[in-house]
């Protein structure tokens, strides 16, 4: 977000995100895959380059 000059104050103002949603996105927490497409238009990136997946067994300790 810091490379395309997107702060979280633009994410609710100006793409209406709820401040659910931003909470959710600084604490690591579950986004849906709306919130995830719209990041990605927003961002002009993919998928892959916001979230990574962590299974079970890799969680840290």
């Amino acid at each position: 977000m810091k490379q395309k000059n997107i702060s979280t104050y633009k994410l609710i103002k100006d793409y209406e995100f709820s401040g659910r949603t931003i909470n959710n996105l600084r604490h690591n927490a579950s986004i849906t895959m709306t919130t995830l497409g719209r990041l990605c238009e927003i961002l002009d990136c993919k998928p892959n380059e916001i979230v990574e997946f962590i299974g079970e067994t890799e969680q840290p300790e």
